[in-house]
């Protein structure tokens, strides 16, 4: 098995600790990728990156949340893709919410493997099936590692974290 996760910091005003974000992230691919080669981007952005993303890709106005990006051939083993993550959205809908900006992007990256394990939410019944999942994941993870410590980045930490 081959696993390669790249993980980036693409906006200087958020201090985001990196090592912690990676092992929630391998701690939620272990859910779904257990026995498959992988190629994993995650990166995160500020809302002049997404919105520019949404409108080139997605063909939507604005900026938004969480997009994914799946590269995976269905014939193979390899999946393959990357999720690009709003942080200034995060900080939005979190105030909505009552939650933490970190709460938020945890809850975005479990969104963007769902949509990269074959969830869809265009329809409604799917759309429940996969929200409900998504609220299980981050509640297992809340309950594993202290999400609010994303915000804080230990002094050792770099913007970018790539491993295999």
């Amino acid at each position: 098995m081959t696993r390669q996760l790249t993980v980036r910091n693409r906006v200087r005003h958020y201090r985001v600790d990196l090592r912690l974000l990676r092992r929630i992230i391998q701690r939620l691919l272990a859910e779904f990728t257990a026995r498959m080669v992988m190629d994993l981007g995650i990166y995160l952005v500020g809302e002049p990156e997404m919105i520019r993303l949404n409108e080139t890709f997605v063909r939507h106005r604005g900026s938004t949340d969480v997009i994914t990006f799946d590269y995976s051939d269905p014939d193979e083993a390899l999946r393959s893709g990357e999720i690009f993550v709003c942080l200034d959205e995060a900080r939005i809908q979190a105030s909505r919410f009552g939650t933490t900006w970190q709460h938020e992007l945890v809850r975005y990256i479990v969104h963007g493997l769902l949509h990269l394990n074959g969830y869809d939410d265009r329809r409604s019944r799917e759309r429940d099936r996969m929200k409900q999942r998504e609220n299980r994941l981050v509640r297992a993870i809340s309950e594993e590692f202290h999400i609010e410590k994303l915000g804080r980045r230990p002094s050792r930490a770099k913007r970018s974290v790539t491993a295999a």
